[in-house]
């Protein structure tokens, strides 16, 4: 996905709107000490977040958001919850967290596309394919929205149906991102994604970057066409650690990919 950074801790901690729970009056006369003081442990709590985040200690992190909710109820707060939930695979709690950010920020659902990718894992595929189609509304030219929201509508309409009434991009500049609309959509092959990908004989960063798209979208397309063994190909391909970091990849995006791995390796222990 098209990502922006994230709010800054300025933001975080005076300039986003609070849940309805950090917004309810004080009964008390705990005066403006005692909000400076929480305010000063929160932003602890955050910039140790951050630090765990970056080092990719998602427990960590999670546990340390926990923290910071008790101390005050910030809207952002749940949202990077949503986001290390995820990644540590825990799918319902993650669209619980998303839930509970998007109920404090309403303006902001067209927005969530996190969101819909964790409907998605959790299974909650309805609301997922409602949540990319709200995306929509927000960046109508993401081939990765238009592809979520089919595999959100696969399961309870099958490929062909979910094909058919694809959200339609025009101009995703990302290569091989519109090949691989055109996959999905049935009128070009893993083939020629593949050779897209080539174009203008990229240099082996610039293509290492677009592999990982192609790769993430085939495995995913394999596995929907009931392909396991091509589906596993190419998601491994898309996990591998070595692409953490690179400057031409989502982070988030490279993590559905390992998280996704994570589950078919669980699920092909499972099935021995």
């Amino acid at each position: 996905m098209q990502t922006k950074t994230l709010l800054t801790l300025l933001a975080l901690l005076g300039l986003v709107c609070l849940s309805p729970c950090a917004n309810a009056q004080d009964n008390g006369d705990n005066g403006g000490n005692g909000d400076n003081k929480v305010d000063a442990q929160v932003q602890k709590l955050y910039q140790q977040f951050e630090m765990q985040n970056a080092k990719r200690q998602f427990e960590q992190a999670n546990a340390t958001l926990a923290k910071a909710l008790e101390l005050k109820d910030i809207a952002t707060l749940h949202y990077l919850r949503g986001r290390v939930r995820f990644r540590l695979g825990e799918f319902d709690a993650s669209v619980k967290s998303f839930d509970a950010y998007v109920k404090a920020m309403p303006k902001a659902e067209s927005r969530q596309w996190e969101r819909g990718i964790s409907m998605y894992y959790a299974e909650q595929y309805k609301r997922g394919a409602e949540q990319f189609e709200l995306y929509q509304t927000y960046h109508d030219q993401d081939v990765e929205n238009s592809v979520w929201r089919f595999l959100c509508m696969v399961p309870e309409t099958g490929v062909k149906k979910a094909r058919a009434v694809m959200l339609p991009i025009e101009n995703d500049r990302r290569i091989p991102m519109m090949k691989v609309f055109e996959m999905y959509r049935g009128t070009a092959t893993p083939e020629e994604v593949l050779q897209d990908a080539q174009r203008g004989e990229p240099d082996k960063q610039t293509l290492a970057g677009r592999l990982f798209y192609a790769h993430l979208y085939l495995g995913l397309y394999y596995e929907v066409l009931k392909k396991p063994e091509l589906a596993r190909k190419y998601i491994k391909l898309a996990a591998d650690e070595s692409l953490i970091g690179h400057p031409g990849i989502n982070t988030y995006m490279w993590d559905v990919a390992r998280v996704h791995w994570d589950r078919m390796q669980q699920q092909k222990k499972s099935s021995k």
